[in-house]
């Protein structure tokens, strides 16, 4: 119950995560992951000068951090830009179903089973759908559908694998998000262009930052840390509906069948998963 709990604050923090993706469109994606990871790492601060050992971890750890937090957060930006937003923020939303079928595939002693099979199957059905949705109201087969795959693919693993490196605290979370900060901002200086930021810009990014890109992270570390990787992964399938709601609102989209029929498979794989033990 206390991982439930966990997994449900991030989730909540991680339902606006493409609706203010959607508003800062015209932040350069490297400078936007950039200030938004190293504001989210300001929580850790405190706790990390009063025992600096915290964030002494292996190699190996940070470079997972790293991956997760970067790679993740940068792919999904591009899909926002490049592909109709709610279609892909739909498929970007198979990563808890990346969880449960990748799992056995991760971790020593999972089982993956045929209702598990089943709901993979119905979940990227789902995604299929969601993506033809996309095209009839581009025109095109947009090719940002790819980078939103990708990041699914890339966070269900970075999930998973932090249950396979030595165990690390919580606070180290905050040690991800600066490194990763840094090296986006150090992208956008060399790839780039300069912007200049309004004040509305920068109450987005610290929103951004300290919810769905800050607080979010370590909530999601403790679930993990705390409970099972396949049911949190699949209590995750909240996400997509109260983050398509309220991107809808904030797109001004109508809820078509397309969207509504996604999500429901979206949702319905998840149960089935959830039900096979």
């Amino acid at each position: 119950m206390q991982a439930n709990l966990y997994a449900l604050g991030a989730i909540a923090l991680w339902a606006s995560l493409a609706s203010l993706g959607v508003s800062l469109t015209h932040v350069p994606p490297f400078l936007l992951t950039g200030i938004a990871l190293i504001i989210g790492s300001v929580p850790a601060w405190p706790f990390v000068l009063r025992d600096p050992s915290q964030w002494r971890i292996p190699a190996r750890t940070l470079a997972l951090g790293v991956y997760g937090l970067f790679a993740y957060h940068f792919l999904l930006f591009i899909a926002l830009r490049h592909a109709p937003p709610v279609e892909a923020n739909l498929v970007n939303y198979l990563w808890p179903l990346f969880i449960v079928v990748l799992a056995p595939v991760v971790l020593p002693g999972v089982a993956l089973r045929l209702p598990h099979v089943l709901a993979a199957l119905l979940g990227f059905a789902g995604a299929a759908i969601a993506i033809a949705g996309g095209r009839e109201l581009s025109g095109t087969l947009a090719w940002g559908y790819l980078p939103a795959l990708a990041a699914a693919f890339i966070w269900a693993t970075y999930s998973l694998l932090t249950k396979r490196v030595a165990a690390f605290p919580t606070t180290a979370i905050g040690l991800f998000g600066l490194v990763s900060g840094v090296l986006s901002l150090l992208c956008h200086v060399a790839l780039e262009p300069a912007v200049s930021l309004q004040a509305r810009d920068w109450a987005l990014l610290a929103v951004l930052g300290l919810g769905p890109l800050g607080a979010s992270f370590f909530l999601w570390d403790k679930a993990l840390k705390l409970g099972d990787a396949r049911h949190i992964g699949i209590l995750s399938y909240i996400t997509p509906l109260a983050s398509t709601a309220l991107l809808l609102v904030v797109s001004g989209r109508p809820f078509s069948w397309s969207i509504a029929a996604a999500t429901a498979m979206i949702i319905s794989a998840a149960v089935m998963g959830m039900r096979a033990r």
